[in-house]
């Protein structure tokens, strides 16, 4: 069957509504960072396109002088930058659209009349904590590029400057997030052919990073964009629903991604004991208070396959105990040794030397969501037809409890996943 091809992701980004089990405020690490994918789109004659004009609609613009600075705006109340459409932002950019928002502020998308391309512009909230946060983002970002090669999947920083009291950062424009790709194709997952060019991508990314001795700390499918907007739309043989658009299901046209988001990336050190990581993809060690470092990344790793594979989240859960309970009934019981060396915030969870569960359970609901969970190769299993058995040897490296034990990048580099198979890099 001919497969029909598609140039474009329609999407808002602001519409994303909560997953089955929604994500808490409490259930991300409380550092400034960006929460939103750098990209958005544009209805032109009734068909989405990322694809940026050269030269943005005039009437978008009117009354704007073409390289002026706009009036004076009050920040609003949360420290936002106030802005309008065709507004500069100095003399270099023009603001075309908005493509997101989050803690740390927002994103726009905007026209660069030194390079003629359209960029994607961080403007950071005027406070001081977010304003420090994002220096040093830029430190790493201007680390990252001046060792990069070309190759190592992180996304480029173009430039930055200081407008308004707000930092600005610039970076080139991207496709959507992989959650959003998810999301729009009804959280049906992505062919494993597919899933082993991304996972190289992204281990090839965190062993760059490491190399250089950072520790990325959030590492999950909003943070990692394609490059491309573009899909095909293939037929969607395993389609369980009677709905005519089900029976085919959207394939991004190129493999290719970048990791955003190094606002919570850290340069390795001792004790590092506070809680980092989106709650889905937070390691074992970190619930549990016994310091961590480069081995989260590889865990939140794990976590991502996994749900490219089955087109959700594998630890769907916004409670440590809970959390802790799911880990057991996936991957099974997590080390003795480890429950033993818990810090006194972590306690709670452990009874005569085990995880206190059921027991400790705050629901039936909760007992339930925990139940309901197959074992690893199950899982991977339902969802993979073919190298499923290798795939679930890398994810059982990748998912050790004991971070020592856990596969580094270049090791999972080298497995035979990946090396068993042509890439198509």
């Amino acid at each position: 069957m001919e497969m029909e091809r598609i140039v474009e992701f329609p999407h808002t980004y602001m519409d994303r509504p909560p997953r089955k089990r929604a994500r808490l405020g409490w259930d991300i690490a409380e550092v400034p960072k960006a929460q939103v994918g750098l990209f958005c789109g544009q209805e032109v004659e009734n068909i989405s396109s990322f694809a940026p004009s050269e030269h943005p609609p005039s009437s978008l613009f009117k009354g704007v002088a073409r390289n002026g600075s706009p009036p004076w705006r009050d920040d609003d109340k949360d420290g936002h930058y106030m802005f309008e459409l065709g507004d500069n932002l100095t003399s270099r950019y023009k603001i075309h659209g908005k493509m997101g928002e989050g803690t740390f502020g927002q994103v726009l998308e905007c026209w660069d009349r030194e390079r003629k391309e359209m960029v994607a512009i961080k403007i950071v909230r005027g406070i001081k904590k977010y304003r420090e946060a994002a220096m040093v983002e830029i430190e790493v970002l201007q680390q990252l590029g001046k060792h990069d090669k070309g190759s190592n999947r992180c996304v480029q920083i173009r430039n930055w400057f200081d407008y308004r009291n707000h930092i600005c950062i610039v970076f080139e424009k991207l496709g959507p997030s992989l959650y959003d790709f998810l999301r729009k194709n009804s959280y049906r997952s992505f062919p494993i052919d597919l899933v082993r060019e991304i996972g190289w991508q992204l281990l090839e990314c965190v062993a760059f990073m490491h190399d250089l001795h950072m520790i990325h700390t959030d590492l999950k499918p909003e943070n990692i964009l394609l490059v491309s907007p573009e899909y095909l739309k293939i037929p969607d043989y395993k389609s369980t629903t009677r709905s005519p658009s089900s029976f085919f299901k959207r394939v991004p046209k190129s493999s290719a991604i970048k990791v955003i988001d190094f606002g919570s990336t850290t340069y390795e050190r001792e004790d590092q004991t506070y809680i980092v990581s989106t709650r889905h993809y937070r390691a074992p060690e970190v619930i549990l208070g016994l310091g961590w470092s480069y081995p989260c990344d590889i865990w939140s790793v794990g976590c991502i396959l996994v749900e490219l594979c089955t087109g959700e989240a594998l630890f769907q859960t916004h409670e440590n105990l809970e959390h802790l309970a799911m880990m057991e009934r996936v991957l099974g019981p997590i080390p003795q040794q480890m429950l033993k060396r818990v810090d006194r915030h972590a306690e709670k969870y452990v009874r005569r030397g085990r995880l206190d569960w059921p027991e400790g359970a705050a629901s039936r609901e909760s007992i339930k969501a925990v139940m309901k969970l197959p074992r690893l190769q199950n899982i991977i299993m339902q969802h993979v037809d073919h190298s499923a058995g290798d795939l679930i040897h890398l994810l059982q490296g990748l998912l050790r409890y004991d971070p020592f034990e856990r596969l580094t990048a270049r090791d999972a580099l080298r497995h035979s996943f990946f090396t068993r198979d042509q890439l198509r890099r």
